[in-house]
């Protein structure tokens, strides 16, 4: 499922899977993947921070503010289905009509000026997707932000006795590859050294080395 990650200085970044967001991000993160749980997230967040989301997305019309976080959110949702969507390749032609057009001469080659135009559009669009990843590598192994889903799993991690998978599926809404992909790839970036055990007849669980 198309997972997207928002991080602290709110740059959002879409992946193809919740586990290839975890693998490649850096730095803690916010996930979603649906609209509800996107709103989920915002129920915490103060109004100037969705103002600020929506400003820094590439082609919007800045706002000062929204008529409701609920607007804010289905507009922010709309207008990022598009991060990390390359553009359609252009199809290309025969050869007997780049024959023709240049038998024509001038006029056909004026006409063919935008096609070069449509190649820049797609560039910058291919420049534009890799944003996250850039923000990510610049990231550290910084304190997660309160309030954040990363901070509850290190609070729940950091426990004498960490905390099971199940407990972990049941208090983040996730699911059992979701937490897997996130000890392995965003909690070992983040700099956390998580052990792994399964007591004898008992369930996985996770902490964190201290």
């Amino acid at each position: 499922m198309r997972t997207f990650t928002i991080d602290e200085q709110n740059n959002i970044t879409a992946f193809g899977s919740a586990e290839e967001a975890a693998a490649a991000t850096t730095i803690p993160f916010d996930s979603f993947s649906s609209q509800q749980e996107l709103a989920e997230h915002a129920a915490n967040w103060p109004a100037e921070r969705l103002v600020a989301i929506w400003n820094s997305l590439p082609g919007v019309v800045p706002v000062e503010s929204f008529k409701s976080n609920k607007a804010a959110i289905s507009r922010i949702w709309i207008r990022i289905q598009g991060l990390g969507v390359p553009e359609p390749p252009q199809p290309e032609q025969p050869a007997e009509a780049k024959a023709e057009r240049k038998a024509k001469g001038g006029a056909r080659a004026a006409r063919g000026a935008p096609a070069k135009g449509k190649a820049a559009k797609k560039t910058t669009a291919a420049k534009n997707a890799p944003r996250g990843k850039k923000a990510a590598k610049t990231g550290g192994a910084t304190a997660p932000r309160d309030g954040s889903k990363t901070a509850q799993v290190v609070a729940m991690l950091q426990r004498k006795n960490g905390a099971t998978l199940s407990e972990i599926m049941k208090t983040m809404g996730w699911q059992a590859h979701t937490v897997r992909g996130f000890m392995a790839g965003a909690m070992k970036k983040a700099g956390y050294t998580v052990e792994s055990f399964k007591p004898e007849g008992g369930e996985r669980t996770y902490r964190i080395n201290k």
